[in-house]
This record gives C-alpha cells, structure tokens and sequence, in this order.
C-alpha cells in the first residue's frame, strides 16, 4: 500500500489541478487508474468550463469523498501575494517515512490514501471532485454535478488532513464584504479627497474596528456540539497598482467567518454595519459611507452521534490506533462534509496530519505510515458500511 500511495502522490504532483482546472488532471488520473486496475469502471465527470473529477464505483456502498483541486496554484499571480513568494515549488521528495511537496495537505495526501483505499477494498463508491476548495464566484463544484448525476448512498467518509480527531459536527461559513467609499483624490492634492490623503490612509480606524468585533464574536462562541467560530481578514484591497498616483474613493475587506452555530449571514453583517459606521463617524471617515455584504457558503450541520457510519469510523479507528478517537470542541474546519449532510448523507471526516515544510512552508510534510494507516481505516469503512 505505501508503494502505491507514493505512485499516486507522484502522479498528482506532476500534474496542475487548479481549482475550476482540474479536467486534465482527472483525465491523466482515470486513464493510469484504469491501466493499473482495469477491474474498476474509472470514469471523469466534467463540469464547468474546465472542471473534472474522478469517479468510481463497486457497486452499491458508502461514498468515499475527497477532492483534487488544490487550495493554491501553483505558478499563479496570487500564490505570492498569500505565501510571500511566487517562485515555483520543487518537486516530491520523500526522505524515510517523510513525503513533502506542494498540495499534499489539501488535498493530494488524503486523495491518494482514498484512491488506493477504494481500489483494495472492491466496495464503496469513490469520487475525487474537482472544485472542492472554497473560492468565491468559483461556479459549480464537482460535488453538486455528482449529486445531479448519481443517486448519493446513505453514509460518506471525507478524507482530508486535521488533526488527529473523528468530525461529525462541522461549521458552517461565510465571507463578509466591508466597504468603506468616500471620494478619490489625486496623491499631489491629497486634501481634496475624502477623507484627506485618501480611504485608504484611515484603513487602520476600520482595521481596528473589525479586531474588537471578532474579539466579540469569538466570545460570544455557544460551543454547540463538536463546532466552534473562527473569524479572520482574508483580502484587503483599494486603489490602483500600476497608477497609485490616484487616491482611491473605495477600501474593501473580505473577512472569512466561521459558523458553528446557526447564524443568520444578513443579520452578522447587518450588526458588524453598525459599529463601523459608529466607530468611522468618530474619525476622519465620518463623511463616508460604509456598507457590509454578507454572502452565505454552507449552514453548519451535523451527524447523529450514533449513527452507522460514526459507529463504524469509532471502531476501525480504534482497531488501528489502539485508542478511541479524542472528544472534539470548537472545530472549525468547514468542508463538503456539511454539503453531503445537506443532502441528507450521514458523513464523517477524518484524516492525516499534515504540517509545513522545513524547506519551504508552501509545502506540506506527511508521515507515510501515518497516510497508509488512514488508507487501512477508509478500506475498511468501505467494505463494513452498508449500502
């Protein structure tokens, strides 16, 4: 099993699979699939423009989920903005029981430990979906074409990292928009824009503002079941690169926030509204307006603590690490898990840990006999899950 974990990890590595781009990649992935286990019906479901997953099945059984896309591209304009540096990343290396290279946290790791789980087990239905990252405006995921397209079984298992815990419970989420507008104004007559020298001079009055809302948020947590909230500035953005000679009429920030309890997107952004427009009329920003859009990803959702599929990931994870799953409070990982729960599939997650790259923290390390040992669990969920 680890010798073919590491023909899979190979494979992907070699071939780009951007979120909304991974059709090439699902095409390469089905044809080696196919040559290496010609006794399995490999196929690839295209959506969107360019969008692919690689579906599976052996007949009737749990569905085994995880995803191809990777979280950041890379060779992109924006991979440096976010990591601080847009050279390419080098290749897989494998030192001992170490794997490092680029995606292999998201989600390349536990996506081969599912492909060659499905493959040994002659059971179960695969599906490696393109499209499985979060991105804004990122059109139809390889999830939803799947469930247009095949009846969804009664139990899944998502196979991606965390921590070393057994998730039925998980959050919800949602990007929230703040927009801060007053007038634009010229870099050599900065006083003529409002406020003077420019939105963008005052960023810290709102930047300042939204540390004492998710200081607030965070702590009004209820904790419900395994879930938590997390909250966090993901895009800051005004003005004009290539001609900052312009002072620009408009700061925009894009916060993340996480839901483990039910809330109400509108109402969030309609209360986060309010105090930025208190704290702003009380500082150079008092002429301009402010305006907060909420825009919902997934509602929070759970699995019975006893359903089947939860009993089972208990046992086998207690066969094979020799202990029962630790308790889990305040997760705050919000995955496709809560897609299939919406669809009425009882679901679990659980996967390997993936950690930073000495080298280069752009990339991720995983421990090889850790990545077969969760192979062993989803194998074993495949063939004991009823249909």
């Amino acid at each position: 099993m680890r010798q073919q974990l590491l023909d899979v990890l190979r494979l992907l590595d070699t071939t780009p699979a951007p979120r909304g781009e991974e059709r090439t990649a699902a095409h390469r992935l089905r044809g080696w699939c196919a040559d290496r286990w010609p006794h399995v019906e490999w196929q690839v479901l295209e959506h969107g423009p360019a969008g692919g997953s690689l579906v599976a099945a052996h007949g009737a059984g749990p569905l085994l989920y995880s995803h191809l896309d990777t979280s950041l591209d890379d060779g992109s304009a924006g991979l440096g903005l976010v990591t601080g540096s847009a050279a390419p990343t080098g290749p897989l290396g494998v030192a001992g029981d170490v794997v490092a290279g680029f995606g292999l946290g998201v989600a390349r790791g536990p996506a081969a430990a599912a492909l060659v789980a499905f493959a040994e087990a002659g059971a179960g239905r695969l599906l490696l979906a393109g499209s499985g990252t979060h991105r804004r405006a990122g059109g139809i995921t390889g999830l939803e074409a799947y469930a247009d397209t095949y009846p969804l079984p009664r139990s899944a298992v998502v196979a991606k990292c965390g921590p070393p815990m057994l998730v039925w419970h998980e959050p919800g989420s949602l990007y929230l928009t703040v927009r801060v507008t007053g007038r634009p104004g010229l870099a050599m007559l900065a006083d003529a824009a409002t406020p003077p020298g420019g939105v963008v001079a005052s960023a810290g009055v709102v930047l300042d503002e939204l540390a004492r809302w998710r200081t607030d948020y965070l702590a009004a947590d209820p904790r419900v079941g395994q879930t938590g909230r997390a909250c966090g500035i993901g895009a800051i953005s005004g003005g004009w690169p290539d001609k900052p000679d312009l002072l620009p009429a408009q700061l925009q920030i894009v916060l993340y926030v996480v839901t483990g309890d039910l809330v109400e997107p509108k109402a969030l952004a309609d209360e986060l509204a309010d105090r930025l427009r208190a704290r702003c009329a009380d500082s150079a920003l008092r002429s301009c307006t402010v305006d907060v859009e909420a825009e919902p990803v997934a509602a929070a959702a759970a699995t019975a603590a006893d359903a089947p599929v939860v009993t089972a990931a208990r046992a086998a994870w207690l066969d094979e690490f020799g202990t029962q799953p630790p308790p889990v409070t305040g997760w705050t990982g919000s995955t496709d898990g809560v897609v299939l729960r919406a669809f009425g599939v009882d679901t679990v997650r659980l996967g390997p840990q993936a950690k930073p790259a000495v080298d280069d923290p752009r990339c991720d390390e995983l421990s090889l006999a850790q990545l077969t040992a969760y192979a062993r669990v989803y194998r074993r969920l495949l063939t004991e899950l009823p249909a």
